[in-house]
């Protein structure tokens, strides 16, 4: 498919797909042709059998996305009750995507830009990176973004962001000792790092990729216990068919990074 705001490239050798955000002209905010654009990508990455894993990356240097694009009007029904969060759109866990997905962010990441790390299972950034909440400043209430990114860096340091707005950007070095991020690499490795990591998720049994996301990401709605007894039943569906997916190709042939 052709996309306005996207460029998505499916590469079956290594079984990694990538999704490039393409509005660098806006710092790749997004509008509703790119909130569609993003959804119908993951439901081909979906229907995919040759692709295991993804990179979610952004075009240019200055920003990774400056969030929703202001300057355009997402126009929402007229109705309130019938508004509609972006960010189901955007997201792959929304679509039902669990193929691993390994966000790299560069230059800006803030306001709405965060769904996407919301949404990611990996994520790593270069070390000009810097990341904030702008809503507040703008007199917004910030809710949608700080929920998501709550189970990734806890209710602390996801509060400062959201009340400190625009006054406060979490660097780097920052990102990683919070979570937000899980490996910082200079600008000109971000892209190639991601893919590296990607390939190497790629390369094992889909059956148990894909089950881990679902698993994992499905227990953060429930209790613990509940969650707990459906990754039980996971593990009986999925272990037999992913052992049966394993091939000679599947095993290292290299020593693990230390990270």
């Amino acid at each position: 498919m052709e996309f306005d705001t996207i460029l998505l490239d499916l590469d079956h050798e290594s079984r990694v797909a990538t999704v490039t955000l393409n509005r660098p002209e806006t710092l790749n905010a997004f509008n509703r042709t790119m909130c569609h654009e993003m959804r119908d990508s993951w439901q081909l990455i979906k229907a995919d059998e040759n692709i295991n894993a993804v990179v979610l990356r952004a075009a240019g240097d200055r920003a990774f996305s400056a969030g929703l694009d202001v300057k355009s009007s997402y126009g929402q029904p007229d109705i309130v009750w019938n508004h509609e969060d972006p960010g189901e759109l955007l997201s792959p866990k929304w679509q039902k995507m669990w193929k691993p997905v390994v966000c790299a962010v560069q230059g800006m990441c803030t306001a709405g830009a965060l769904y996407f790390l919301n949404e990611s299972d990996v994520v790593i950034c270069s070390s000009e990176a810097t990341f904030f909440d702008s809503h507040v400043s703008a007199g917004l209430v910030s809710a949608l973004e700080p929920i998501g990114l709550m189970r990734r860096i806890g209710l602390g340091d996801t509060l400062r962001m959201a009340l400190m707005g625009n006054d406060e950007r979490v660097g780097a070095d920052t990102a990683l000792r919070i979570g937000l991020v899980t490996e910082v690499v200079p600008r000109g490795e971000l892209w190639a790092r991601a893919h590296e990591i990607a390939v190497l998720i790629a390369a094992k049994p889909p059956t148990a990729t894909q089950g881990t996301v679902k698993a994992i990401w499905e227990s953060l709605d429930k209790p613990y216990r509940a969650a707990m007894d459906q990754g039980l039943i996971y593990t009986r569906l999925g272990n037999p068919i992913g052992k049966a997916e394993l091939t000679e190709r599947d095993i290292p042939k290299h020593p693990p990074r230390i990270r």
